[in-house]
């Protein structure tokens, strides 16, 4: 079956650029920048319409927003109602973080996290965004944000809004310095889905929230299992399981299992690839010992296999942030990802060779691929 072209849409500190490539995936050119000088948190596509893509943009000085296409990239409108608490709410939308498209079948549905903490949804291709009450004013929401001092260096954020394929009702969240939360009555409530989590910053050696997920993925053909990659470990849980198994120990022991993305393969549910992060005291994070390399696993997390062909070998300090890793469709996968020092890495074999395709760009916060 011959491969279909591929884009890739990338979100940095400074604006958002759109790869095309080929079906070959050896030949790209750049649409952009669009947005030239804002953060844009996410830019993604939407599967269910080729002429969608919605924005997550923070306009320099003023306050965030969320812009849409109807026209595959050619032009752009704001929101008429952003993502904002309601009135009276304790808290103000700082920044609209990550973006997620509604199931397939209930098309113009979109969701957002921000920050801080906050779920919000659109039922009209993003155009108007509304309050998710059941996880904004839950009772405990105060208390899951977890303490001020713990917080991560931007503000504490919801990066991952699950959704299960079979059920609109089973909805999954992960927030920074909270932990994975779960919903099965279409979010109007929620409760923590951490066991087996490490949490090395508590004083309570197995606290039920407070954790500091990096990114949550459900796997998309197999969608009772979940991967994380956390502040404390990679994990894998396989539901109706309640409890996580820490796979990342089994990663090699000078590198450990510290990161921030975590990517599984589009079909094969035992095979998930994750850029490990310097998870000492070094702090922002980069890769260890300036040798970046990616780490693939094809048994659900029982064995690791380095993949940095194409990579620098030494004094390459790369950060891949937890949005900007992703993969394409194609056989086979291909994977992307972007770095703090702008530049988009890429790889036409499932991590087997990289190549750099794009660089000089800036900050590199996100990508997704159509």
């Amino acid at each position: 079956m011959k491969n279909k072209p591929v884009t890739i849409y990338v979100g940095t500190r400074k604006g958002a650029f759109i790869y095309r490539g080929d079906a070959t995936r050896k030949k790209w050119t750049l649409n952009g920048p669009h947005f030239l000088g804002q953060v844009i948190n996410h830019l993604v596509p939407d599967p269910r319409d080729p002429k969608v893509v919605l924005v997550a943009a923070k306009p320099g000085h003023l306050g965030p927003s969320l812009f849409r296409s109807l026209d595959g990239g050619k032009t752009w409108k704001e929101a008429t109602k952003p993502p904002a608490f309601p009135q009276g709410h304790p808290d103000s939308v700082k920044q609209v973080f990550c973006l997620q498209p509604g199931l397939r079948e209930r098309k113009g549905e979109w969701w957002a996290g921000t920050a801080p903490h906050g779920i919000f949804t659109s039922t009209d291709n993003g155009d108007t965004w509304e309050s998710l009450k059941g996880f904004n004013e839950h009772p405990m929401r105060p208390k899951w944000r977890g303490e001020p001092e713990n917080s991560p260096p931007d503000d504490p954020n919801t990066h991952s809004i699950v959704l299960d394929p079979r059920d609109p009702k089973h909805l999954y969240a992960g927030f920074s310095i909270g932990g994975v939360f779960e919903s099965r009555d279409g979010g109007a409530d929620w409760k923590p889905l951490n066991k087996g989590v490490a949490v090395t910053f508590s004083p309570e050696p197995d606290p039920e929230y407070g954790h500091d997920p990096h990114c949550v993925k459900i796997h998309p053909a197999n969608p009772d299992r979940l991967y994380q990659q956390n502040h404390c470990g990679i994990y894998r849980i396989d539901r109706p399981s309640e409890t996580w198994e820490r796979i990342g120990r089994n990663m090699p022991k000078e590198i450990g299992d510290i990161g921030f993305p975590i990517v599984p393969h589009p079909s094969d549910p035992d095979t998930a690839w994750v850029f490990p992060m310097d998870g000492t005291e070094v702090w922002p994070r980069t890769s260890p010992g300036g040798r970046p390399a990616a780490y693939v696993t094809r048994n659900a997390g029982k064995t690791w296999k380095r993949q940095d062909k194409g990579l620098p070998k030494s004094q390459a300090w790369l950060t891949v942030k937890r949005q900007a890793f992703t993969c394409d469709t194609a056989d086979p996968v291909g994977l992307y990802f972007g770095t703090t020092s702008g530049e988009l890495w890429a790889s036409r074999n499932e991590g087997e060779k990289w190549e750099c395709i794009a660089a000089h760009l800036p900050h590199i916060c996100s990508m997704e691929t159509r």
